[in-house]
């Protein structure tokens, strides 16, 4: 094959008046040669077509393609092998080539199969997109590894991230409900992936949770779920997931409550927000001005984000959730049912009633955890005061408190409880531990006494001066002789 610039020489020779055979002798080129290019009238160039040259494996292609048409319809790690393919063909075929042509053709079918073209999709204002990434952060000095929900909208690029332990639907409809507060209004529609905790879909049914249904009314917005596999439809939130942990969650961060550091996390999205949009070049936050426009209004009541249910407790009193986390409710409840409310970081023990007894922290994974709150023992203390000293509430009793009830007789030691039950009623564990303990440093603890230190503690404080009050002397003027200088 000659290039151009050879083909235009021997034409140029030819121009000149150079004989065939001259030019043979000047180029080197073969008589016929010159005479093909010097009749050749179009040089036009045409689309390069690639020879297939002919294969073994070709009487076996079709034979190839039934067997990988077979395996759409089973489970994918049951799917043929290149390896198993040309096992095949060699026993039931009689294929006598290579494995090496075998695991081309192989590579060349399945590129066919799963290459999909990328369609830039236009988004208008207003939608936004939802899913989980996971990271690792320091939550009480321990390094736990926790997922965090991030709502992204794809008109602006413009995004949000809350922290929580699982992908349950009280996380979801939690952390929705956070930030719709924060941005002022509500998505008309939110893209899931299919695999969230708030439902799926399966063919072209829907099938959601009873408390994201709920959730849904309540903000009458609506939902759309991705395709099994087909990531590319929620593009935009993927990768704001990423671009989230790489620079909200480098380094490390440490924090002690959630709830307070998803707070601070809302307000960490101004700098990515001034940043411009990597294709309209105008600043995120001018484009989501435009995304705020479109929300939906907030309902006039937030949403109760929980889910009730009645759990059977243990002989201890303990109801379990996920299979391996128990929390406690009532010495009393042993072998009952108890009411639950499950929210996405705490769980409530409510009475029948619907009283909350006692609020747990939510704890999430698949190791075995327990939690337990003492003060809920303090009814079944009074009435068997010996199992005082290997109660847990003892443990969680202040030093000096501990050390006089440790002391008491048994009389003694009833009353004190009794004290310190009515007290966790009607202030908390905390104030009733802390008057008990003030009490019984003067010598004696009673009811008086340690009611009014619990009143204060919880009211004014210990500590804090009394107020001065509104002035008298203008009364001090009128009704006292010399006024205030009288007294």
């Amino acid at each position: 094959m000659y290039t151009m610039s050879q083909i235009n020489h021997i034409k140029d020779l030819n121009n000149c008046g150079y004989r065939i055979s001259e030019i043979s002798k000047k180029t080197g080129a073969d008589p016929k040669t010159i005479r093909k290019y010097l009749s050749q009238e179009d040089f036009s160039p045409v689309p390069p077509v690639v020879q297939t040259q002919p294969s073994k494996l070709d009487p076996f292609k079709p034979v190839i393609q039934e067997w990988l048409d077979e395996d759409k319809k089973h489970w994918r790690k049951q799917h043929h092998t290149a390896q198993r393919i040309y096992e095949r063909l060699v026993e039931e075929q009689g294929y006598t080539g290579s494995y090496s042509v075998v695991q081309r053709y192989l590579k060349k079918c399945r590129s066919v199969q799963t290459e999909k073209a990328n369609l830039e999709l236009v988004w208008d204002p207003g939608p936004a997109q939802v899913d989980f990434g996971e990271a690792d952060f320091y939550e009480n000095g321990k390094l736990v590894r926790k997922k965090y929900l991030t709502v992204s909208f794809p008109y602006s690029n413009d995004g949000y991230s809350q922290v929580f332990g699982g992908e349950t639907a009280e996380c979801v409809c939690q952390g929705l409900m956070d930030i719709f507060e924060f941005i002022g209004g509500v998505p008309p529609l939110l893209i899931f992936d299919n695999a969230t905790g708030v439902g799926r879909r399966i063919g072209d049914v829907i099938h959601e949770t009873e408390l994201f249904s709920r959730f849904r009314a309540h903000y009458h917005f609506r939902v759309r779920f991705c395709n099994p596999y087909s990531g590319w439809e929620k593009g935009n939130v993927e990768r704001k997931v990423d671009y989230n942990r790489a620079n909200l969650f480098v380094p490390v961060p440490h924090f002690s409550d959630v709830i307070q550091y998803n707070h601070k996390l809302l307000l960490k999205h101004d700098r990515k927000s001034s940043e411009l949009h990597y294709k309209k070049q105008i600043p995120i936050c001018e484009l989501f001005e435009e995304d705020r426009k479109a929300l939906l209004m907030l309902p006039p009541k937030p949403f109760n984000v929980c889910r009730y249910e009645w759990l059977k407790a243990d002989g201890y009193g303990k109801v379990c959730m996920d299979g391996k986390h128990f929390y406690s409710t009532k010495p009393e409840n042993a072998n009952q049912k108890v009411l639950v409310g499950i929210h996405a970081h705490t769980v409530d023990i409510l009475t029948e009633g619907g009283q909350v007894i006692t609020t747990h922290k939510r704890i999430f994974g698949d190791n075995r955890s327990d939690v337990s709150d003492y003060t809920t023992t303090l009814a079944v203390l009074m009435k068997n005061s010996g199992a005082w000293g290997n109660s847990g509430l003892r443990q969680e009793t202040p030093d000096v408190l501990r050390t006089y009830m440790d002391a008491q007789p048994k009389e003694k030691l009833k009353d004190c409880l009794r004290i310190m039950n009515e007290l966790t009623n009607q202030y908390g564990f905390q104030a009733a531990a802390s008057a008990m303990e003030m009490a019984c440093a003067r010598g004696n603890i009673n009811i008086c006494d340690a009611s009014v230190l619990a009143a204060r503690i919880t009211g004014y404080g210990i500590t804090t001066p009394p107020e001065t009050g509104p002035s008298l002397d203008i009364y001090d003027e009128a009704f006292l002789k010399g006024g205030s200088k009288a007294l």
